[in-house]
């Protein structure tokens, strides 16, 4: 490997194939990003080494799989392009035991028991439904922290840094498992082809929230966020009186049962909430407040 650099592995991926803008293919090129996204972690206290096994999304050329494979790391990396795989199996013949290519869609494919980073280069086309994979992981094998490339707008809504605006359900559902930690900026000329935005690094560290039981329904939390905010210019009175279009897919709920929860609530003083709660939209709420608010619903009984 120490005659390979990321400028070389892109160029020679390239010579065989015209970057999918459907596939997000957006090739970094910038080594001290690359350098940088392997050494986040260890600044957190969950270094990436010998002992660690990282799952990588959409390695492509194979730049930042190159710094991983250099650390010392186990490797799995799931690739959707099969042109790609080639690429990466003829440049890393001498890594088979400690490099594991899987061509398949990231969001499908089965993902090792024993992954204990992810770091990515992500294409926005699947940063949501990745994230809620990455969690729904997390959930069942735990983490030790998680190193993602995103568009910059995209990393303000998962932290809800930069105003009101970015709060959502995006951010309120990753605050349930994980500090998110907005690390350097990364201009478009740090990839081939250049995207027209600029992208950030982010780190997720794993974290334990006493505010969440361990029997919080997460279902019902991320039906109640995403309902609200999808308007979030109403209030929550008026958001409340109408039951969420999906929240029959939440176990044990039903429309009935919403509207008579939610009048209830409406109606009830509940002391951890600002005094005129009703009367303000979501985005002037608290991150802790929809726990509280999601718990009420779930505990409420006629």
């Amino acid at each position: 490997m120490d005659d390979l650099d990321a400028r070389l592995l892109v160029d020679l991926l390239r010579d065989r194939i015209t970057p999918d803008k459907s596939l997000g293919q957006h090739f970094l090129l910038d080594e001290s990003v690359i350098a940088r996204s392997i050494q986040l972690p260890s600044e957190h206290g969950s270094p990436v080494n010998q002992e660690s096994h990282v799952l990588e999304v959409g390695p492509g050329p194979g730049s930042l799989t190159l710094g991983l494979l250099r650390s010392g790391a186990k490797v799995t990396a799931l690739e959707i392009d099969k042109e790609a795989v080639e690429h990466l199996r003829r440049v890393f013949t001498t890594n088979e035991s400690q490099l594991t290519l899987v061509n398949e869609d990231a969001l499908k494919a089965h993902w090792p028991d024993d992954i204990t980073h992810v770091i990515a280069n992500i294409p926005y086309s699947i940063s949501s439904p990745l994230l809620e994979r990455i969690q729904r992981y997390h959930s069942e094998t735990t983490l030790r922290s998680v190193v993602l490339l995103v568009q910059e707008e995209f990393a303000e809504k998962m932290s809800m840094k930069g105003g009101p605006a970015n709060s959502g359900p995006l951010g309120l559902s990753l605050w349930l498992d994980f500090e998110v930690l907005i690390d350097v900026k990364v201009p478009s000329s740090s990839f081939s082809p250049s995207p027209s935005v600029n992208s950030r690094l982010i780190l997720l560290r794993p974290t334990e929230r006493p505010e969440v039981s361990p029997i919080f329904d997460r279902r019902l939390f991320r039906t109640i966020t995403q309902h609200c905010f999808a308007n979030r210019r109403r209030k929550m009175r008026t958001l409340f009186s109408t039951p969420p279009r999906r929240i029959s897919r939440v176990r044990g709920w039903h429309k009935e049962r919403w509207n008579e929860t939610s009048k209830a609530i409406l109606e009830s003083q509940i002391t951890e909430l600002p005094l005129d709660w009703q009367n303000l939209r979501p985005e002037n709420l608290e991150t802790y407040h929809w726990v509280i608010l999601s718990d009420k619903f779930s505990s409420f009984t006629p």
